[in-house]
């Protein structure tokens, strides 16, 4: 019979795990209602393996197994939680887990695969292997998550692909594990071509000129990146991507792992640029450029050349596509009268088609202070906070897209298009019945053919 130390901050789980341990008769249940308990036992007491909590009080499961991993107790640890996010699997991996396993609904489900869990681990740890360094943990740690997801190994080949990125890509897992050479950027690009968790070490400027445009790196952490790919019928889509490295307990380098996402819906006006940080850069000397000139703005104002600069703003942000030049425009109306707030809203899309959705944010929300009721600037700010909200799985910007969002819908009730993006963001924050709810109005719209969408300001310049 094994011996375990279970430890949990909820009582009721402690005695339902340990009921079942003696009934089956395979395991003997030592329990800790803490972390701080557990590792005032620890020393006293010697176990083939330790179950702990993820999500604790004073010290969590992965401050625990580092401090233990620290002291150097190499008993196999099996991290148990409520979270079902990999990042949390890959922490728990990167810090000497053995395994990670989500609570379910039904115990002795769960509890069978414990036990599985716990043999396992003691078999591997009794002969020399450490799980932490093989293929199959990257795979469990995988094919637990529920985000589409897969990975590779050093060399480059597929080490899992799991259950919904084949829904997402309609590719079997048996087609591309143990495949390399890129084959698996085909569902996604149509070509084989690097991915991101092939550049999770390559400097910006590299992961730039592969397609994606960056939206945030943490150093030895995950880098976040969206870009656009091609899908098997021909269509092109939006890819939000996630990648990130995992390492043994040694600190070498074993697989690199990638989630990915299809935000088409939210993104569907979004061009991602090959230069995008190129094009920041000449945003700034293009603005600069017209930087101090005071006089200019108040006699462009008497001329009347403030609409003029608006409508070559317009005309090189729709028609061009040249965001810069367009923003040192709008920048240039401004100058002559900073209240206007159509220079404002679209001086912040411009800079949301470069990638830099904060000062996109910035601009919009000025726009929004000088017409609040303008249905046109509100919807540009839902948006811009839902894009925002998807990029970072940001609810509290999610939340504040819905209630924007709402605000055009007061204003305009058979405005199709507000009732979809609220059903976008309740669908981006999990919660599939309110988003049912939305989705089916905006639906019911086009059904009855009432459709009363909004007419932006800026094509009566075009």
């Amino acid at each position: 019979m094994l011996s375990v130390l279970l430890i949990d901050d909820e009582p009721a789980l402690l005695e339902v795990l340990k009921l079942f341990a003696e009934r089956s008769r395979e395991l003997s249940v030592h329990t800790a209602q803490s972390a701080t308990e557990a590792l005032r036992i620890l020393p006293e007491k010697t176990f083939d393996a330790i179950i702990v909590d993820y999500s604790m009080p004073e010290i969590d499961g992965i401050e625990f197994l580092k401090i233990i991993r620290s002291e150097g107790n190499t008993t196999p640890v099996i991290i148990f939680t409520g979270a079902g996010h990999e990042r949390q699997a890959i922490e728990a991996i990167n810090n000497g887990a053995n395994f990670y396993l989500k609570k379910g609904e039904d115990p002795q489900v769960q509890f069978r695969e414990l036990i599985t869990m716990v043999k396992t681990a003691v078999e591997r740890t009794y002969t020399g292997k450490n799980l932490g360094t093989t293929k199959r943990v990257i795979a469990d740690m995988i094919n637990f998550s529920s985000d589409p997801g897969f990975a590779i190994d050093r060399e480059g080949k597929v080490v899992a692909w799991n259950a919904p990125l084949e829904q997402l890509t309609d590719t079997p897992a048996s087609a591309m594990v143990e495949k390399g050479d890129n084959l698996y950027a085909e569902p996604f690009f149509g070509t084989r071509r690097k991915m991101l968790a092939n550049l999770v070490f390559e400097p910006d400027n590299e992961i730039i000129r592969n397609k994606y445009m960056i939206v945030s790196r943490v150093a030895k952490g995950p880098i976040v990146a969206v870009t656009k790919g091609l899908k098997r019928d021909g269509s092109v889509w939006t890819i939000w991507a996630k990648a990130m490295p995992v390492y043994d307990g040694q600190g070498n380098f074993i697989a690199a792992v990638e989630t990915v996402r299809d935000v088409t819906a939210t993104f569907k006006d979004i061009v991602i640029h090959d230069e995008t940080q190129a094009a920041v850069a000449n945003l700034t000397e293009a603005v600069a450029s017209q930087s101090g000139k005071p006089a200019k703005g108040i006699f462009d104002k008497i001329l009347g050349k403030t609409s003029t600069h608006y409508k070559e703003g317009v005309i090189l942000y729709m028609r061009e596509k040249k965001f810069p030049e367009a923003i040192a425009e709008f920048n240039l109306a401004l100058e002559a009268d900073d209240k206007l707030p159509y220079a404002w809203n679209d001086r912040g899309l411009c800079f949301r088609e470069m990638g830099d959705n904060k000062s996109a944010l910035q601009s919009m929300l000025k726009a929004v202070e000088l017409a609040p009721e303008n249905p046109e600037l509100l919807f540009n700010l839902g948006e811009t906070l839902e894009m925002i909200g998807v990029l970072y799985l940001s609810n509290k910007y999610l939340d504040s897209a819905i209630q924007t969002f709402k605000m055009v819908a007061n204003q305009m009730p058979n405005n199709a298009n507000a009732w979809n993006h609220i059903g976008i963001c309740f669908k981006e924050m999990g919660k599939p019945e309110e988003a049912k709810f939305y989705f089916d109005r905006a639906r019911d719209i086009h059904i009855w053919k009432k459709d009363t969408p909004i007419i932006p300001n800026r094509e009566k310049f075009l």
